[in-house]
């Protein structure tokens, strides 16, 4: 696994991984979520409590998209002065005709 990109707010974060083909999606979830709790945790006593939510959304790219999405991901703070995390990931949800259910997003 490799990281690309990794930024966020104080709600959300997003990381842009190669995974290799025999690490499953699932897998490095594990992975990432477990070893950052841990090194929260150790890192900012005040953190004791830190855990992340059950789930994740992951979503593919090509490989002519890692420009793009590294540039959107460095960009996290300025992005959403302009527009709400919610906002862009239920205007994304419908663009690509995803169903959802508005109690997820709480």
């Amino acid at each position: 696994m490799k990281t690309l990109a990794i930024d966020g707010a104080s709600d959300h974060v997003h990381v842009l991984l190669s995974l290799a083909a025999t690490l499953s999606i699932a897998k490095a979830m594990q992975l990432l979520k477990g070893n950052s709790s841990k090194w929260i945790r150790e890192t900012f006593p005040k953190m004791r409590s830190f855990g992340w939510q059950e789930g994740y959304d992951v979503f593919s790219l090509s490989v002519s998209g890692v420009d793009a999405t590294v540039a959107y991901i460095q960009n996290q703070a300025e992005h959403h002065r302009r527009r709400s995390f919610r906002d862009e990931y239920v205007a994304m949800l419908k663009k690509h005709g995803f169903v959802y259910e508005e109690s997820i997003l709480a």
